[in-house]
C-alpha cells in the first residue's frame, strides 16, 4: 500500500474539527472521507473499508471507544487502525483505549506534524502487524475496577508509545508555560517607568496619590525585603563621638 494512497475516514461530531482534520490530511496526499457520529461511521465502513480510522471519543448515539470495539469485533473490519481523538485527562483512558483496541491517542489539541508522523508510522507497519499475530489476553484490576485486555502485543505498545508521547508533549507545553509564567513575574516584579519621589524626604507618590516612605513603597511593589543598619555618613553625622572612636581603632 502507498501512503499517498490511503483513505482515512475521519468520525468527529464537530464539523468545524472535522473540517480542520480533512484539510490538514487531504494536503498530505491522503484520501479522506468523513462522518459526524459512531453509528453512520459503522454503517459505512464496509463500504469504504479505509486503512485508518480517526475517531473523536466524545460523540452521541455511539462514542469512540463503542465504534472501535464494534470495528475490532468485526472479521472484516478488525485490522483497521483506530486513532482517538481525547484530552487524556485520566489513567482510565489508557485502559479504555487498550480494552477496545484502539492504536493511537491523538490529544487535543493536536500538533500537526506528530498526528502526520503517527499516521505513516501506523500505516507503514500495518503489513508487520499482519504477519505477526501474538494475542494475548490478561485480567487486570485498575482503579477499582476489572479489565480484560485481549490485544496483541504490537497495538498495545502503539498505544502506550502514543500515550506517552502525549504525556511528553504536555509535559513540555507546561514548561513552556510556566517559563513564560516566571517571566512574566520578574517583569512585574521589577520596577518601571518616573516614580515621583519627594527632593527633600525621599517619600515615593504611589498609584492612588499617597505618599509612602521608600522602605513601604519598594516592599509592596517587588519581593524585596530589607534588613537594617547604619552607613558611615550617617553614622558621623548622627553619632559623631562613636564614629571617632572607630576611626582610633583603625
Amino acid at each position: 500500500m502507498k501512503l499517498k494512497h490511503a483513505r482515512i475516514l475521519i468520525v468527529e461530531d464537530s464539523l468545524t474539527q472535522a473540517l480542520l482534520l480533512q484539510d490538514l490530511l487531504e494536503e498530505n496526499h491522503y484520501s479522506v472521507d468523513v462522518a459526524d457520529d459512531g453509528e453512520r461511521a459503522l454503517s459505512r465502513l464496509e463500504d469504504l473499508h479505509p486503512d485508518l480510522v480517526i475517531s473523536d471519543i466524545i460523540m452521541p448515539k455511539m462514542d469512540g471507544y463503542e465504534l472501535c470495539r464494534a470495528i475490532k469485533a468485526d472479521e472484516k473490519l478488525k485490522d483497521i487502525p483506530v486513532f482517538l481523538l481525547t484530552t487524556l485527562s485520566e489513567p482510565d483512558d489508557i485502559i479504555k483505549g487498550l480494552s477496545c483496541g484502539a492504536s493511537h491517542f491523538v490529544t487535543k489539541p493536536y500538533d500537526e506534524a506528530s498526528l502526520v508522523s503517527s499516521i505513516q508510522y501506523i500505516l507503514v507497519n500495518r503489513d508487520i502487524r499482519h504477519r505477526v499475530q501474538s494475542e494475548m489476553g490478561i485480567e487486570i484490576f485498575f482503579s477499582g475496577q476489572h479489565h480484560f485486555i485481549n490485544s496483541d502485543r504490537i497495538q498495545i505498545l502503539d498505544l502506550l508509545f502514543s500515550s506517552y508521547e502525549n504525556a511528553l508533549r504536555q509535559k513540555q507545553k507546561l514548561e513552556k508555560t510556566n517559563k513564560k509564567l516566571l517571566k512574566a513575574l520578574d517583569t512585574i516584579q521589577t520596577l518601571k517607568g518616573f516614580i515621583p519621589i519627594c527632593s527633600n524626604c525621599k517619600k515615593i507618590r504611589d498609584d492612588k496619590g499617597y505618599w509612602n516612605s521608600l522602605e513601604t513603597y519598594i516592599q509592596e511593589h517587588s519581593d524585596a525585603k530589607f534588613s537594617h543598619g547604619i552607613c558611615p555618613d550617617c553614622t558621623k553625622k548622627l553619632y559623631p563621638e562613636l564614629s571617632d572612636d572607630l576611626e582610633e581603632e583603625k
